[in-house]
């Protein structure tokens, strides 16, 4: 039997398969952060594609937390009722349905990617003033943040929490902490860009403070039957930087505080990172944080070929294959693996004919 389509077990919840889809940013909604229609038809396609656990695009649990005006949001109760029909189609078609929780630290305030302007926006075209552990922009074309003082970290965890809470409360089944990528909590956690010499910065253990909280607030918001995901950037990919070796002890300190499955990313805080791109290169790390930390992961990262996928579940490397760009060029992949690999397509009655 296909290992890819057993379901897996996270706390009270079961996802009908090992396939979720990664979050990816739409840039689509409106300045206030609301879903449009078109979120509810691109997750809804993975959905009705077999896809077993969708995540939102990174949703921000604080206006400035946006990477740019037309990110989504989940930090008011306006943010639950536009996501809440969303959360219903997807649980309708099979899918559990998850919101990844994020805040973009130094990286906020900038042009959607389309944009013939780049970096950061400004105030008169709807930008703000980000906010990080330190006054040093990502690169020189983003806008310098303000350096988070102990009242703003305080914010920030209640507002991950608040948002949990939200994202419940409009139907999502499951949340994921954002850690990754470059974005607040992993710009925290990488000597690359934490400076600080508060009880925020210094020593590894001072630099997963905030992220550990986070954690442990989201936990408590959540209760015990709701699974906890986290996306990391298992490796910053610059001498210096963050570390597979770090990745290890922030997951099994994750997992202490109340996280289920660590999905294992990479990259994203410098522009100096030098990436070895090729199919399956993070599958390493997921295996290790796995082996060592003794907490279940995800893998990501160029992962294409349903035989490829079968086998990182199968050789005990990852419990989840996410898919990013592969399930935007076919919605239905799922069904094309279930039907390489053996096991049952669970086709929408509606598509029965095409089979």
């Amino acid at each position: 039997m296909s290992k890819l389509f057993a379901p897996l077990a996270l706390r009270a919840v079961t996802l009908p398969n090992r396939i979720a889809m990664a979050p990816m940013c739409q840039y689509t909604a409106g300045p206030d952060g609301l879903p449009s229609e078109w979120h509810l038809v691109h997750l809804g396609a993975r959905a009705a594609g077999g896809v077993g656990l969708v995540l939102s695009e990174a949703t921000a649990v604080l206006p400035e937390g946006r990477i740019s005006p037309q990110d989504t949001g989940i930090w008011s109760g306006a943010h639950v009722d536009a996501w809440r029909p969303v959360a219903a189609f997807l649980t309708a078609h099979g899918a559990v349905p998850a919101m990844q929780l994020a805040h973009a630290g130094f990286k906020a305030s900038t042009y959607r990617p389309w944009a013939a302007e780049r970096g950061g926006v400004p105030d008169a075209d709807g930008g703000w003033t980000p906010v990080a552990p330190g006054t040093t922009p990502f690169a020189p074309n983003y806008r310098t943040p303000t350096a988070l003082d102990a009242t703003g970290i305080s914010e920030v965890v209640e507002a991950f929490a608040a948002g949990a809470t939200r994202a419940l409360d409009a139907g999502f089944a499951a949340v994921e902490i954002h850690a990754a990528h470059g974005y607040l909590l992993h710009e925290f956690l990488s000597p690359l860009t934490n400076h600080r010499t508060d009880e925020y910065g210094g020593d590894r253990a001072g630099r997963i403070r905030l992220t550990l909280e986070v954690a442990r607030a989201v936990r408590a918001a959540v209760g015990e039957e709701v699974p906890v995901l986290a996306r990391i950037s298992s490796t910053d990919w610059v001498e210096g930087g963050w570390t597979v070796d770090d990745s290890v002890v922030l997951a099994a300190e994750l997992a202490g505080a109340g996280v289920d499955l660590v999905d294992t990313s990479s990259g994203g805080v410098s522009p100096a990172q030098q990436v070895p791109l090729a199919p399956g290169y993070q599958v390493p790390a997921a295996a290790r944080i796995r082996r060592e930390a003794g907490v279940p992961t995800g893998a990501v990262g160029l992962i294409v070929e349903p035989e490829h996928a079968e086998q990182i579940v199968a050789d005990g490397e990852a419990d989840l294959v996410l898919l990013g760009r592969e399930l935007l060029r076919d919605p239905y992949w799922p069904l094309r693996a279930a039907a390489k690999l053996g096991a049952t397509p669970t086709w929408p009655n509606q598509y029965l004919r095409a089979t």
